[in-house]
This record gives structure tokens, C-alpha cells and sequence, in this order.
């Protein structure tokens, strides 16, 4: 097997492709589980690489595999498709002709950067032993789409995956830097919704009603608090309240006050803890006040941990593409969350950042995920399509 440095070169060959791709995407996006365009544009760039395709029954999903034909290990490279409910304020002439949705979080580039991938593998179908499966995943952006596609049988479709791997860009880490960790990498998520009930009534007389909305800004407030005093500072927690809703008009006192949030931790243990100090803490704040509550959580993705050995390998393998000075490993856990976790839960493998900031801009101050003013850099691509390509090639040469 060639030098898994030379691959970055064949990938910047594929870089118009790549960019194409992306931009296409990029303009048409699609939310959820249900992509039929992203889908078809995915099928559109694999043909012709005589790979075994399948798609989702319950999601718009495509898997496909590299079958070659020889002993050796399955390898599972994951794409996340689907897009955020925003708007685009880029100014790109390609942004978004989608009103209210937008690829605030780079999963268009995922898409083109892993059809390069596939189409470097099969250049280099002689290099390879066992399979490579190509996981084209909707419904990153909270709907599960990775547990639904392995129910879907994603992890059996070519024998037991031996290691699974995916990359997530980021504008705010540097051109080209590869990013990650052995361990815990990325926080548990979930939602947590705060109904307070009180009594409506005239504005001018609140001692006739309840007013659930004091009662509701002391809760707020009253989580900073909890979150310090019961959450140990080395298994952190972020607990934040995202939206505050209540009444119609200036002169009524409505009758409820909803909060709306997100909770993000890094171990079960702290998690359980914060579901169960949050409800404690809310419903002893309304009922000191005579209202009631209604109090709900919404599990979300859970923890995403990396093997430490494959974490490792995959910090190897990038050195040898891209070279050391662009490969970090960071010493603590993101707080963001991503369903891969499902992936990692089933199979031993990784998840690593590609640096993708744009030209011009100091990392730490570029607009980041989920902004809608975010922007990548396109030329990073070549070098997730050749990190993708790179760790299948790298496994199979171990066998």
C-alpha cells in the first residue's frame, strides 16, 4: 500500500467534485428523517462505483458497501445528512433556498467529503481487504437518525463492523486540524420542559391571581445555583434554559409560564442527578408559591465515547495524512452531542473534528456551528476525504 500521506493529493483531485456535491446540498436542505432529495443526489454520486446500495425503509437513509472479495475487516464510515431549522444569512450564492431551514452544522460537507471517500476506495479496491460500509445517516439533528438506521440493520449489513469511524467539521478549530480524544468526547442531551400553573387574572389586581410568571424566573435562576452547588465540577453539567414563554398581552396574567431547555452532561451518573435535582428544585419552588407544575424530560442522544485504543490509531493515521503538527488530542469532553454515540455504543470506533475555518478568520472568532452566518472552508474537505479513506485503508493493512 502507498503512502496514506499520498492520498491527500488524489483527494484534491476530487475537491471540485467534493465542493459540487456540497454546494448542491448546501442550497437544497432537508430536515429530519424524510431527505428524498439528499438521498437521490446521494445515489447520483455513487453510481457507477459498483457498490452493494440499500436504503432506509423508515428514513431516507443509504448504506453501501465496498465488497472485495477478500478476508478481512468491516469498516463502517459515517455521513450525517440533514440540515437545521434556521435561516441563512451567509450572503453564499449558493445559501439556502429553503426558507427557515439551513446547513448551519456542515453536514453537506460530511456528505461530499464521505462519496469522495468512496470513490477513492474503490481507485484503490486492490488495497483493501474485507469491507468498507458507507453510513449516509438523516435525522442527526435530534431525531435519532443513527439508532433508526441500526434498527434498520446498518451494523449488519456486511457481517459484524469491526470499527467504526466519522468526522464532524468545525470552523472554530484551524484549517486542517484533526481533533479528539480517547474516552468520553461529546455530552449526553436532553430536553427538559417546565409547565408552571398558576390562576389567570387582571393585570392591575394580581393578588386574585397566581402569577406563574415570578414563580417561573425563579426557577430559572434557581438552576444557575443548582447546577454549581450539586454537580461535581470534574463530571460537569450544563443545564440552559433556551426559551421562556407566557402570556398574550400586556394586561392579563396568564395562567402558565413554560421554560424550555437543554441538559448536557458526560457521565449517566451526573445525568441522573441533574433529572432528578431539576424536577426537586422546581416543584418545591412552585409549590412554596401555591402553583403547580407539570414537569417533563425528553431523553436525547446519550454520551459519545470514543474506544481509547481506536482514538489512538485514528490520531496515527491522521499524522500520517495530514502530519503531526495538525493532529490534537484535547484533554476534555465537548458539551455538544451527536447520535454516532448509538454507533460507539454497539462497536468499537471513533469520532474525530476536522478543522474547517474559513480564510480570513481567527478560529475562535469565526461564526460556529449552528450560527446562521456560519461558513466553512471547502479546500479542509480534501483532507476528510482522505482521513475517511485513509483509516479503511489503514485497518485493512493491519489484517
Amino acid at each position: 500500500m502507498r503512502s496514506l500521506s499520498e492520498l491527500t493529493a488524489e483527494s484534491r483531485a476530487l475537491l471540485p467534485e467534493a465542493i459540487r456535491l456540497r454546494r448542491d446540498i448546501h442550497a437544497h436542505p432537508e430536515l429530519g428523517l424524510d431527505l428524498p432529495r439528499t438521498q437521490r443526489v446521494v445515489l447520483e454520486a455513487l453510481a457507477g462505483l459498483d457498490l452493494e446500495i440499500s436504503t432506509g425503509v423508515g428514513l431516507t437513509s443509504v448504506t453501501a458497501v465496498l465488497e472485495t472479495g477478500r478476508s478481512g475487516p468491516t469498516v463502517l464510515l459515517r455521513g450525517d445528512m440533514d440540515a437545521l431549522p434556521m435561516p441563512e444569512d451567509t450572503g453564499l450564492d449558493f445559501a439556502s433556498t429553503v426558507e427557515g431551514a439551513m446547513h448551519a452544522c456542515g453536514h453537506d460537507a460530511h456528505v461530499a467529503m464521505l462519496a469522495g471517500a468512496a470513490r477513492l476506495l474503490r481507485a484503490h479496491e486492490d488495497e483493501l481487504a474485507g469491507r468498507v460500509v458507507f453510513m449516509f445517516q438523516p435525522g442527526e439533528e435530534g431525531h435519532h437518525g443513527a439508532r433508526f438506521m441500526i434498527d434498520e440493520g446498518v451494523l449488519d449489513v456486511a457481517g459484524p463492523v469491526d470499527m467504526a469511524f466519522a468526522i464532524h467539521q468545525s470552523p472554530s478549530m484551524p484549517l486542517g486540524m484533526v481533533v479528539t480524544k480517547g474516552g468520553t468526547l461529546l455530552a449526553s442531551a436532553d430536553v427538559f420542559t417546565l409547565d408552571v400553573v398558576g390562576r389567570g387574572g387582571h393585570a392591575s389586581m394580581p393578588h386574585h391571581a397566581l402569577d406563574p410568571i415570578p414563580v417561573a424566573c425563579e426557577i430559572v435562576v434557581a438552576i444557575q445555583s443548582m447546577v454549581t452547588r450539586k454537580v461535581d465540577v470534574f463530571d460537569p453539567a450544563v443545564v440552559t434554559v433556551a426559551q421562556v414563554t407566557s402570556g398574550t398581552t400586556s394586561n392579563v396574567i396568564p395562567e402558565r409560564a413554560t421554560v424550555t431547555g437543554t441538559i448536557r452532561t458526560v457521565s449517566d451518573r451526573t445525568r441522573s442527578l441533574v433529572h432528578r435535582e431539576l424536577e426537586r428544585l422546581a416543584r418545591g419552588i412552585a409549590q412554596a408559591h401555591g402553583a403547580s407544575l407539570d414537569f417533563t424530560i425528553v431523553p436525547g442522544f446519550p454520551v459519545t465515547v470514543n474506544d481509547v485504543a481506536q482514538a489512538e490509531w485514528v490520531c496515527k493515521v491522521a499524522e500520517a495524512v495530514v502530519g503531526p503538527e495538525l493532529v490534537t488530542r484535547i484533554p476534555n469532553p465537548i458539551m455538544g452531542a451527536e447520535d454516532f454515540s448509538y454507533v460507539l455504543e454497539k462497536v468499537p470506533g471513533a469520532m474525530a473534528f476536522l478543522g474547517t475555518c474559513p480564510d480570513g478568520v481567527a478560529f475562535h472568532e469565526a461564526a460556529p456551528n449552528h450560527s446562521n452566518r456560519m461558513v466553512l472552508n471547502e479546500s479542509a474537505m480534501a483532507s476528510g476525504i482522505s482521513l475517511y479513506s485513509a483509516v479503511a485503508l489503514a485497518r485493512s493493512a493491519e489484517v
